[in-house]
């Protein structure tokens, strides 16, 4: 798959090469023949072989004459570092003397999850098909009650590849520092993929992609538009190691399930929704309020992504307790700083299920990620706090990975946690250090629920805020509700819509306030992740019972329609008919089309000519079908203003 003229193998599993001989095969005890391997940029690491497994665990190589050839069977040790190997076969005289030595062959060493004794062994061929020999894949996006799909394309076998992920390797601190003592490491995929979390981002050397969430991308490319892992560690290393703009959290993950799965990691990408950014470490996400409903969180505050991705591989842990094999997060996205470095991982799923948060590495962040607490606090003109509600159900929902059975999702929230409010949750929750004293509502007089109509982006649509007041008694209240623009990842972009109410909540009924969302008020403002933002604040009058409520709304986008002409053949050319229908109520120019598919074509843009004004749009692009695969197309439109 990786390369058809050079030699890739896979540790602790032997390989042979075929010396051929221009003269005659030496005679042994007359000569000896041996083996020289020289690892690292400069050939730092130098390995003699025995023609002998004399040391178990070491180089070794046997031999078998045949003919004027002598086969030559190398066999690695399950623990050697990866990484370009440099072949030196050297004749000897009896006496010990060089006679006479090939020219330098190289051939790639990589992680061999076939092989039992190695630490990512995966003892399963349905899921080794999947999470190292598929290089095409879904990343999920969306909200926890609403899960979309992007297809991606990882492209670990496409041309240069393998190259590029040992040049991501080679640039990294450690490296640069210390070349000899990093290689020594590299047999370890602990730190491996520890340093591929910290060299996808571009936030402290010379790594891959740099992160942007402002919007403003006009000096690079949106993350919006790529499509595949392949152009951009492309255009890294064409650039000398420059990083590549921009990424936002799927970005980043494809590309470290790319360079893992490369290397022989077993990766798989992982959605978490309301995924929680804890930065203070409490275990808890607080937000705070003034009674407008405006947030008065000051310096770093904490937030709830409405999703995060992140990458699980397979690996044993043999630098901590037993029983923490297995799948281990690691989290490229930069966020918060691990050791004095933005990385994330590897943490094992097992030890956040059962709160050991004091096992390496970044388990405590990764713990909040999918597991604290929702707690809401009113700051009166004062400076008083007052919490209004503590919620442990809010935060990490449908955690979310590709299946390997098809190309739909696999709920895996069951590994990282029990079920919320279980007894065994609630013991995991006092591990941690939780306050078991927080505030521990009942059921109040009043509850508050937001619900909205189908949301289209460029529609109208209505959003319902209902409030019931289970008391014995009419109720006077005030209703605050908020409609703002944000991110995927919880910044705002601009307020949309609020309206004030003051009310009167017979008892035992309930009061709906209808707010109809125009077009025209959030079309300005939305993000390019078309989410809506609703918040509620209920404040009955002469009480403390205070709600507060929230949700998020991602607006519907288009689907983009792909329809093959014809019968796919292999090297014969193939017609892709793609339609897109244009939804919003103006008029769109400088439409782009892009195209990849992993063994078919690279990415490529197509741009149309066409003004798009409520109607369909039809394009045709013929493509060469090389092999085995599909092709992955999306639509990206760039409008100024939208």
């Amino acid at each position: 798959e990786m390369d058809m003229v050079r030699l890739l193998v896979r540790r602790g599993q032997p390989f042979s090469v075929i010396l051929q001989c221009t003269d005659h095969i030496p005679r042994l005890p007359d000569h000896q023949l041996n083996l020289i391997l020289h690892l690292g940029k400069n050939n730092e690491v130098v390995l003699k072989l025995s023609d002998s497994e004399q040391d178990h665990g070491k180089w070794w190589f046997s031999q078998c004459n045949a003919q004027g050839e002598v086969m030559l069977t190398l066999h690695s040790p399950a623990d050697a570092p990866v990484g370009l190997y440099s072949m030196t076969v050297v004749l000897l005289s009896a006496d010990g003397q060089i006679l006479e030595q090939t020219k330098s062959q190289t051939f790639y060493l990589l992680f061999n999850p076939w092989c039992k004794d190695d630490s990512v062994y995966l003892p399963s061929e349905e899921l080794l098909q999947e999470y190292i020999l598929n290089e095409n894949g879904i990343l999920y996006q969306g909200s926890w009650d609403d899960i979309t799909t992007v297809p991606w394309n990882f492209g670990q076998f496409e041309k240069d590849v393998v190259d590029i992920c040992f040049e991501v390797l080679d640039n990294s601190p450690a490296a640069l520092k210390n070349s000899e003592m990093d290689i020594a490491n590299r047999g370890s995929p602990v730190y491996v993929s520890r340093t591929i979390t910290a060299m996808v981002n571009a936030n402290d050397d010379r790594g891959v992609v740099s992160g942007r969430w402002d919007g403003e991308y006009s000096d690079g490319v949106a993350p919006t538009r790529w499509t595949g892992s392949v152009p951009i560690l492309r255009r890294w290393s064409e650039g000398g190691g420059q990083k590549v703009r921009y990424g936002q959290c799927w970005v980043f993950t494809g590309v470290a399930c790319t360079v893992l799965r490369c290397l022989g990691i077993p990766t798989r990408c992982i959605t978490n929704y309301s995924s929680a950014h804890d930065t203070d470490a409490n275990i808890s996400v607080d937000y705070l309020f003034n009674d407008q409903l405006e947030s008065v969180s000051e310096g770093r505050k904490d937030s709830i992504w409405n999703y995060h991705c992140w990458v699980e591989s397979w690996m044993k842990r043999d630098d901590l307790p037993e029983g923490y094999d297995g799948w281990q997060v690691l989290d490229p996205t930069p966020q918060e700083r691990s050791d004095g470095v933005f990385c994330c991982g590897p943490c094992p799923v097992h030890a956040v299920k059962e709160g050991e948060v004091g096992l390496k590495y970044d388990t405590p962040f990764v713990f909040s990620e999918v597991n604290a607490d929702l707690v809401v606090w009113i700051v009166h003109p004062d400076g008083e706090r007052i919490q209004v509600s503590q919620n442990s159900k809010v935060i990490g929902r449908n955690i979310s990975t590709k299946s390997v059975y098809g190309d739909f999702t696999e709920d895996i929230t069951a590994n990282y946690k029990y079920p919320e409010g279980s007894m065994k949750e609630r013991e995991v929750y006092k591990k941690v250090g939780r306050q078991v004293g927080q505030k521990n509502e009942g059921p109040g007089q009043f509850e508050l629920f937001i619900k909205h109509a189908p949301a289209i982006h460029g529609t109208d649509f209505d959003v319902i805020i209902e409030v019931y007041n289970a008391g014995r008694e009419d109720t006077d209240a005030q209703l605050t509700v908020t409609l703002n623009a944000i991110t995927y990842n919880s910044i705002h972009r601009g307020e949309c819509q609020r309206k004030t109410t003051s009310l009167t909540v017979p008892a035992h009924k309930a009061h709906k306030e209808v707010l109809r969302l125009q077009y025209d008020r959030y079309g300005a403002c939305v993000s390019e992740h078309h989410m809506i933002r609703v918040t509620a604040l209920l404040q009955p009058t002469d009480q403390d019972n205070i709600i507060l409520q929230e949700i998020n709304i991602p607006l519907k986008m288009p689907a983009l329609h792909i329809k093959i002409i014809g019968k796919a053949i292999v090297s014969r050319k193939l017609t892709a008919h793609i339609s897109f229908t244009n939804p919003l109520p103006v008029s769109l120019q400088g439409g782009v089309f892009t195209v990849e598919g992993a063994g078919l074509t690279e990415a490529k843009e197509i741009k149309t000519q066409y003004v798009l004004v409520l109607e369909t749009i039809q394009i045709h692009q013929l493509t060469s079908c090389k092999v085995k695969s599909c092709l992955f197309i999306r639509n990206q439109f760039i409008i100024k203003g939208f």
